[in-house]
């Protein structure tokens, strides 16, 4: 079983999610297929049907967010030291030299990640040029859009 990482946040954010779909979702799936046999043959029933796959989805999700914590690799950034330097759970403040745009990103795990939030994949070519670079460092990635030139502005373990 391969350990994957994960921030101490991103794994409460699932615990909670999980707890919301075995505690109210699981519940109001049933109460729907339950109502939806008691309007009669099955077959012809698309409720009935409708129901039974969502209740195939919140189940597979379930046992997915399982999987997840089985294999979490929970990182606490701020219990480790390690000043300026871009680390697995560090949010990176950067400059982008082409536009002068700038932008911060947090470095996480797969199953966290969220690029409108801002959660970027460790794994990622952002992610993975940022990785063991230091504050003031000048960065070039290459990324599917082009050729990407960062100035690091400032690391927080937070």
């Amino acid at each position: 079983m391969n350990k994957e990482p994960i921030t101490l946040n991103g794994l409460n954010k699932l615990k909670e999610e999980l707890i919301f779909l075995k505690e109210k979702k699981r519940p109001e799936i049933v109460a729907s297929i339950a109502e939806a046999r008691s309007h009669g043959d099955l077959k012809e029933n698309a409720e009935y049907h409708a129901a039974k796959e969502e209740q195939s989805h919140n189940e597979g999700r379930i046992t997915e967010i399982n999987d997840i914590i089985a294999r979490a690799n929970v990182i606490d950034v701020t219990k480790l030291n390690n000043e300026g330097k871009v680390i697995f759970g560090s949010t990176v403040y950067l400059e982008d030299l082409d536009t002068g745009e700038k932008i911060n990103y947090k470095i996480v795990g797969r199953d966290e990640a969220d690029l409108k939030q801002k959660l970027i994949f460790f794994q990622s070519p952002i992610g993975k040029g940022l990785i063991g670079k230091n504050k003031s460092d000048l960065v070039e990635i290459n990324t599917p859009s082009g050729v990407k030139n960062f100035e690091i502005k400032d690391v927080k373990y937070i």
